[in-house]
């Protein structure tokens, strides 16, 4: 009996981890396909989608860009399957990255706002995600000429502990928190079109 209840709790943290673990996991493969997929429509739609440039006539839909990323980030994290709580996503980055793919220069943040978003493109239900202060690298500035732009985008999300592993943590002396701050991003070079 004195044997079990010293094993008890070594045995007790290592399934809670592992299971916590495999949940974490899952949230965070979740992140990186979100940041992935913002990524990839940000580099399909280099500009706009027109000509270079912000005059008339040139880079017709690039107040679009940006929205048309966040509607793609939101629709992977709010897909059937998703373990994701969309209101713990604290902000969605698209940014300039250097060659090594950290954020260099301007930025653009999106912040959680439940339907508080521009409408999409295609769609009629407003995005949960609002633009926060002032955007810095707007559509029409981002170049896919030679040498084109990377474009990065981030998710950064908290995750919960749905195992009881804190508790019993904090039982045998630890600090951990429930929560654990992720955070996901994809770069991307901007796809190249004819001038």
């Amino acid at each position: 009996m004195v044997e079990f209840a010293l094993f008890l709790p070594l045995f007790l943290v290592l399934l809670l981890g592992v299971l916590e673990l495999g949940g974490a996991m899952s949230h965070d493969l979740s992140l990186e396909y979100a940041s992935r997929e913002g990524a990839r429509n940000g580099a399909a739609l280099a500009n706009g989608g027109g000509t270079l440039g912000c005059g008339s006539g040139k880079s017709p839909n690039a107040a679009t860009v940006d929205p048309l990323i966040i509607e793609a980030v939101e629709r992977v994290l709010t897909s059937p399957g998703s373990p994701i709580i969309l209101s713990n996503v604290s902000q969605i980055r698209i940014y300039k990255a250097t060659a090594t793919g950290t954020e260099a220069g301007p930025v653009n943040v999106w912040t959680y706002s439940h339907l508080g978003g521009p409408i999409p493109v295609d769609g009629d239900t407003p995005l949960d995600f609002t633009p926060s202060g002032t955007s810095t690298w707007s559509a029409c500035s981002r170049s896919n000429a030679n040498p084109p732009d990377l474009i990065g985008v981030s998710v950064a999300y908290s995750y919960t502990f749905s195992t009881g592993l804190t508790g019993l943590l904090r039982y045998i002396g630890s600090t951990t928190g429930p929560v654990w701050a992720m955070n996901d991003h994809t770069v991307m070079t901007l796809n190249p079109t004819s001038q």
